[in-house]
């Protein structure tokens, strides 16, 4: 099997690729981009261009040598486990492959398991973010991307993998020995809330909350976690933000309401914009400061 690069690949040069093979309308109407990982492309068509569907999976693999399979995503990201549903065009019949990050291997069913070659940065930069010594603790750590990249660079002690989805923490245990990371990553299937109250209240140096549609709702928890001197929470949402709204000032007010209420001493010491998801619709990460625990218990 080929490692993939990286992928989030423009449809400029598929729009060459396929001018005067396609009629102008539809050249318009193709997806801005589309993601490979590992050697599977998955692109979106929309449903007036399914009848040229094998073509321009064809053209796909024609531009890029490495790509064995051409899937079409046929329905949005959604449920517990953010899955999507997959449509075979070209190439193998089959979903999994393994994605090189670098210097990582990832094996990933991605009809089982969620991952986007789009979060690659943001994997990075937190990896780079980690001091050495430090616990960590992914809550909805999918096939172990964010936590695997930790341990391979930087010199955290134990980083926690947890997700609910049985299939990802199949895929992430296997790609904790792939990577030869066992001594640093535990990879653990179940509910982040019930796991940290059960093993790691009061562990974490770090916590990670890459699930928009959870982070709100589990923020209480990634700060019991943290150690009684307090730590770092990268906390990551969802917004949508008018023409003149910043959408990281709002992910601010919405999270500071719900700190401040709880009476946490915190300080935001960045954001930014991962991506944009929909049209105004924008993926926020905040990388929070809790300096003072205060228990809820005392106020």
């Amino acid at each position: 099997m080929s490692f993939g690069i990286v992928g989030v690949e423009s449809m400029s040069r598929l729009r060459e690729y396929l001018a005067g093979r396609l009629e102008d309308w539809e050249l318009r109407i193709l997806p801005g981009s589309y993601d490979i990982v590992g050697d599977i492309a998955i692109i979106k068509i929309p449903n007036a261009l399914r009848h040229r569907a094998e073509e321009i999976a064809k053209a796909i693999m024609e531009i890029n040598s490495h790509v064995r399979t051409v899937l079409n995503q046929v329905s949005p990201v959604s449920g517990s486990f953010r899955l999507r549903k997959l449509e075979w065009i070209m190439g193998d019949r089959r979903t999994v492959t393994i994605h090189k990050e670098y210097g990582c291997l990832f094996k990933v069913d991605l009809e089982k398991c969620y991952f986007s070659p789009r979060l690659s940065y943001e994997r990075y930069r937190v990896a780079e973010l980690v001091r050495p010594s430090e616990t960590v603790i992914n809550m909805f750590a999918g096939v172990g991307c964010f936590s695997i990249l930790i341990a391979k660079r930087s010199k955290a002690d134990k980083v926690y993998s947890i997700d609910l989805n049985p299939w990802a923490i199949k895929y992430a245990t296997e790609n904790i020995r792939l990577n030869g990371v066992e001594h640093i990553v535990e990879a653990i299937l179940g509910d982040a809330k019930t796991i940290i109250k059960e093993r790691f209240v009061e562990t974490a140096d770090r916590v990670l909350m890459p699930l928009p549609e959870k982070a709100y709702e589990y923020l209480d928890y990634a700060i019991d976690a943290l150690k009684p001197n307090g730590g770092m929470i990268h906390y990551y949402d969802f917004t949508h933000a008018g023409k003149d709204e910043d959408p990281i000032c709002k992910v601010k007010e919405k999270v500071s309401r719900k700190l401040n209420k709880f009476g946490f001493d915190f300080k935001f010491e960045f954001g930014r914009i991962v991506r944009t998801v929909g049209p105004r619709w924008f993926q926020v990460v905040l990388d929070i400061r809790v300096n003072k625990r205060i228990k809820r218990a005392d106020l």
